[in-house]
């Protein structure tokens, strides 16, 4: 059932209800507690069964073979790293993938022994429980305002801000041509595109797009995916224009991380300031702690 086709079957549904009933059945609409759960379901239900869409166009690291620097830098770190979308992939889907031999959570410190250690995992995209604490409890109403996704990479941001926000406007910038078209495809597909934008640049030619957004988005954007000369370049054209005060900045890892790996910490001087945020509030029983401890928030100056 298309969006065109729920409203008529809505309409129909009010028309058949008798007059003596309907007050009272919108006022259960607007104020019932059991209609805010179904909808809070429901809308995790949409972002699963975009996940479960995607899932069948990706390979399982959600990493494409022209993304060379990523595989290259996943395989200098000093500990062994596979990428595994958070968004496509939750602990039980994880645990399956494990059980059927796609994917290892150890690997061997001495080949043929049971000398085993834990993989280190990577993701570029919120889970849904992130992206539910991100829009419930770490950003505040986005009535009227632009949120800017940067690398929006699947688009998971995009989609939970469409579902959980009131944001006037969603956008995403991609600079890869194949996650792009995959985006702008979902869109299109479950009906986000009076809201949503996906944008195919780099970041460092939208300065516009900087200059008008109020909540700016950056998880884990360039580390894997640039040479650390062309980090500092991009981190200093967002603190360029990224500057209207009281504009929000989203995180993960959090700035003094990113930065510090740069020897850049001058970067930070006078730009924003770090607002606090209370991890313990999210009660998703899916929601990882540590994983909800990476996001951080801060307000431009």
């Amino acid at each position: 059932m298309n969006l065109s086709e729920a409203k008529a079957e809505l309409r129909r549904l009010l028309g058949a209800v008798s007059p003596a009933a309907l007050p009272g059945l919108l006022h259960w609409l607007r104020s019932s507690d059991e209609l805010d759960e179904l909808l809070s379901d429901n809308r995790k239900s949409v972002l699963r069964s975009i996940a479960e869409d995607l899932r069948s166009r990706l390979p399982a690291e959600a990493v494409l073979p022209s993304e060379s620097a990523a595989r290259l830098k996943t395989q200098q770190r000093s500990q062994p790293t596979v990428h595994v979308d958070a968004f496509l992939y939750d602990e039980e889907q994880v645990d399956v993938l494990c059980e059927d031999g796609s994917l290892s959570r150890s690997y061997c410190l001495s080949c043929g022994s049971h000398r085993t250690a834990p993989l280190d995992f990577i993701s570029h995209s919120f889970s849904v429980a992130e992206l539910c604490f991100l829009f419930q409890n770490v950003l505040p109403d986005l009535t009227g305002r632009l949120l800017l996704d940067v690398g929006s990479r699947l688009g998971a941001v995009l989609y939970a801000g469409f579902l959980y926000s009131s944001a006037a406007q969603l956008v995403g910038v991609e600079i890869s041509e194949e996650f792009v078209s995959l985006q702008r495809q979902t869109v299109e597909k479950y009906g986000f595109s009076h809201r949503v934008q996906v944008v195919h640049a780099d970041v460092c030619s939208q300065d516009v797009l900087l200059q008008n957004a109020d909540v700016l988005v950056m998880n884990n954007v360039f580390e894997f995916f640039m040479e650390p000369s062309d980090q500092v370049k991009a981190w200093r054209f967002i603190v360029q224009h990224f500057r209207r005060r009281g504009s929000l900045l989203v995180t993960v890892p959090s700035l003094q991380e990113s930065l510090s790996a740069l020897q850049q910490e001058a970067l930070q001087a006078g730009w924003v300031e770090e607002l606090p945020l209370d991890y313990d509030v999210c009660l998703d029983r899916d929601a990882d702690p540590d994983a909800l401890r990476q996001i951080h928030l801060y307000r431009v100056m």
